[in-house]
């Protein structure tokens, strides 16, 4: 779904701070082999936030030092991946070819890409969200001068065959945590959702855009922006397999939910919430139940449900997924000082949960 121009399109149309490219190579027959989406992103310093924060202070001051980075000046980022989404959605490789060698083509393709993508001078080149059943072949990177390091897990929730209802979702996790459910159900119980259409979500719009600051800005690292009208152009073109929900209390909109419906799989994108009430009436717990609820009638074999607040993720079932992501500076001298920089980046930790029953 990633690749289709209808998702495509969506983000292009409406994220106008991003330069979008595409790179397709060929093999000596001219058959296209692989194909991967490029985007140039402006990255400042300054977007990085809590756990982060004392790498950031160490940057800033090395980078003053050695001229290589300003907290005022955007850090000029040429990336293939989703920006906006965990997990290996930058390249697709057509089957029976050589991948180590296509992903080292295509990392010489996007660095001889700079001249064509932008009159400014690109600082770095980026890979991103590779799973580690991948990195045998993505190491190959390391031999064209990349770094490597690894980020805040993607949480999957692999659901059971046997859960029809969720109900049977709920008879599967443990004692203590089933009791956390209801009691995070009966708190929300006031809450009333409603699934939005192409026209109810233009009217809402404006509302939603509030939820999503509130989230956002809580992020710990943000490589960029997401214009959440970007929402009205995925729904009229991917229609049911993209999914918008929001949460009412009374005549209040207090939270709203969105996912993708990618072939198997159910993969939660933003959600905003209003923080005053999210205790009260566990919004953002209510909202971890209903992607599940959604994924089982939806007959949907696993949820993504993104790198951020992996414990309470962890809490519902989803299980970590390491991604590492390759990076190198365009010259070689401040990429080596960049390797140090990545060296001190590690994921969150975050205290591990099984919720489930053990199966005899």
């Amino acid at each position: 779904m990633y690749f289709q121009p209808a998702y495509l399109e969506a983000l292009e149309k409406n994220n106008e701070q991003i330069q979008f490219s595409y790179i397709v190579l060929f093999d000596e027959n001219k058959e296209a082999i692989a194909f991967a989406t490029i985007k140039l992103i402006d990255f400042y310093l300054h977007s990085v936030q809590n756990n982060l924060q004392s790498v950031v202070e160490w940057m800033r001051c090395m980078g003053r030092k050695l001229q290589l980075l300003s907290s005022q000046k955007p850090f000029k980022i040429l990336t293939c991946g989703n920006t906006f989404v965990s997990g290996e959605h930058g390249i697709f490789i057509k089957p029976n070819q050589d991948k180590k060698e296509v992903v080292k083509q295509l990392a010489k393709a996007i660095v001889a890409f700079e001249k064509d993508i932008s009159k400014e001078t690109i600082d770095a080149f980026m890979l991103k969200d590779f799973v580690n059943a991948s990195l045998f072949i993505t190491d190959a990177l390391h031999s064209v001068g990349y770094n490597s390091f690894n980020v805040d897990p993607n949480m999957v929730l692999t659901l059971d065959s046997s859960w029809n209802t969720f109900d049977d979702y709920l008879a599967a996790l443990k004692t203590k945590y089933r009791v956390k459910a209801k009691k995070a159900l009966d708190k929300s119980k006031d809450l009333r959702t409603e699934d939005l259409t192409f026209e109810s979500l233009k009217q809402l719009l404006p509302e939603m855009m509030l939820l999503y600051k509130n989230v956002s800005n809580k992020a710990s690292f943000n490589l960029g922006y997401f214009n959440i009208e970007t929402y009205i152009s995925l729904k009229e073109n991917l229609k049911d397999d993209y999914v918008i929900k929001v949460y009412w209390l009374g005549d209040k909109l207090v939270g709203f939910l969105s996912g993708m419906i990618n072939q198997h799989s159910l993969d939660a994108h933003f959600v905003g919430i209003d923080y005053t009430v999210n205790r009260s009436h566990a919004v953002y717990q209510r909202m971890l139940y209903d992607y599940i609820a959604l994924a089982i009638d939806g007959n949907i074999q696993t949820i993504n449900f993104g790198r951020t607040a992996s414990e309470i993720k962890s809490s519902v079932g989803a299980v970590p997924q390491d991604l590492t992501i390759y990076l190198r500076h365009r010259k070689s001298i401040p990429n080596r000082i960049l390797s140090l920089f990545l060296n001190r980046i590690q994921p969150t930790e975050f205290r591990r949960i099984r919720p489930f029953k053990t199966k005899v």
